[in-house]
């Protein structure tokens, strides 16, 4: 006879996919039960700690792991990629970015540094400490991509967190959309490395470019950019560009050597990232918009929104079609 304690872990191990269900239900129930007296099961339920076990293998389970359809393999390794490419993007617009500050501060004249650090000092030492933090958290970024392609899981998503913090603290200073989509994105990477790369995960691996190569040319590529137009209303717009070109890299490799790269898995995972990065790119032309920015910006950034757009639609027609 069945008992309500039977039952109920039964539900919880519904979260469970159903070919993992299929394979060891039973024996996660048995092993559930045993050494309980049946006379005290219809009293007793699952400890919170046993369902959130539950939970975190149902998770697992769906990334991937060994013996898992088809299906459960390919979003694993798509989730694991949109990690890995977003976690190199945020890397290297960080480096850029602090480092043609640094660069501007250097030769910027005495009265533009005064006003710079002014910001940042004479408010005690907590509040420079607390600024000094926002302005060096982001470089965390790149201590996780290295980690992440070492194998060091726990380092990177540990630096991802550390990373991830200053668009947080924007979102609770300004409570704006921009603020917002932004620090979604940083918190979708660290979601999407902590469910991606479980324990039975491979290790992590960058198609198309060697790892230090791809960081140091996203970065070059932003800075040249950057520079080259410095009229850009907003750093978001070079990360933008920069999606383009690994997008349009992709799409033509994989119509060039369709065996080659036929997975799926690259394709959505860059069509994820550009949905992501259309989102903020439209925020931003709306706050373009609002705030009167000359024409020529407000056209450049609805371009390159469309371009975008049309990249993810491409990317995953190519994932589902084997090629563009």
């Amino acid at each position: 006879m069945t008992t309500l304690l039977e039952q109920r872990y039964r539900t919880a191990l519904r979260l469970l996919p159903s070919y993992y269900r299929a394979e060891r239900e039973e024996e996660m129930v048995e092993t559930y039960l045993h050494g309980i007296d049946e006379q005290d099961r219809d009293e007793m339920r699952p400890a919170w700690g046993e369902v959130a076990g539950i939970a975190a293998l149902a998770l697992r389970t769906r990334m991937g792991t060994a013996g898992a359809p088809a299906r459960y393999a390919t979003l694993g390794a798509t989730v694991r990629l949109f990690a890995l490419l977003s976690v190199l993007l945020h890397a290297a617009s960080a480096l850029t970015e602090q480092a043609i500050l640094l660069t501007w501060f250097h030769g910027a004249p005495a009265r533009y540094r005064e006003l710079f650090l002014g910001g940042s000092t004479g408010h005690g030492t907590a509040p420079g400490l607390y600024e000094a933090a926002l302005w060096l958290l982001p470089l965390a970024w790149t201590v996780a991509y290295l980690a992440l392609l070492r194998d060091h899981r726990r380092t990177a998503f540990t630096f991802a967190v550390l990373a991830a913090l200053p668009d947080l603290a924007a979102v609770i200073r300004h409570s704006v959309a921009l603020s917002l989509t932004t620090a979604a994105l940083a918190w979708l990477t660290v979601l999407a490395l902590c469910c991606g790369f479980h324990r039975d995960a491979p290790r992590a691996r960058l198609p198309l470019a060697p790892p230090g190569l791809a960081l140091l040319g996203t970065s070059a590529f932003i800075a040249a950019l950057t520079m080259l137009w410095p009229g850009m209303a907003d750093a978001g717009g070079a990360a933008g560009s920069a999606y383009i070109a690994a997008a349009t890299v992709c799409l033509v490799a994989r119509r060039r050597s369709p065996k080659r790269v036929a997975d799926p898995e690259l394709p959505l995972a860059l069509a994820t990232l550009g949905l992501a990065l259309l989102v903020q790119r439209t925020l931003t032309l709306a706050f373009q918009v609002q705030d009167h920015t000359p024409s020529s910006l407000i056209t450049a950034s609805a371009v390159q929104a469309g371009i975008i757009a049309l990249l993810a639609a491409a990317l995953i027609r190519s994932a589902f079609c084997g090629r563009v």
